[in-house]
């Protein structure tokens, strides 16, 4: 049996939590904010106080990250540009114990549009 990546993000989004925008806006200053887009988007906006560790770096970058090294009890909301990323990430950040972590819904761009 052989998966899509649409299915793999399903998947990911049955085990996680995702909050929406006003929920995440609400959550700024208690939250890390993780972006787990790639530098460039990163560069063209991104959430306040946002820290960039791009996805495909995330597993062997987070651990030793001076913000998230020893932070597994750390509350994170996870984002990227529409959702399906972060969904993945933070199912592989509740794999390596951070269990707080969250996903923001619709990403970056439903952030930018609301």
């Amino acid at each position: 049996m052989s998966f899509t990546a649409m299915d793999l993000v399903a998947n990911a989004k049955k085990s996680i939590q995702e909050i929406d925008v006003s929920e995440a806006r609400q959550a700024l200053s208690s939250h890390l904010i993780l972006d787990v887009r790639e530098p460039a988007e990163f560069a063209a906006g991104q959430l306040p106080n946002a820290i960039n560790i791009p996805r495909g770096l995330l597993e062997f970058q987070i651990g030793n990250h001076p913000q998230f090294a020893g932070q597994q009890a750390a509350k994170i909301i996870v984002c990227c540009q529409s959702g399906g990323r972060s969904a993945l990430a933070t199912e592989s950040l509740h794999k390596l114990g951070y269990t707080n972590a969250v996903s923001l819904a619709g990403g970056f761009k439903a952030w930018s549009e609301g």
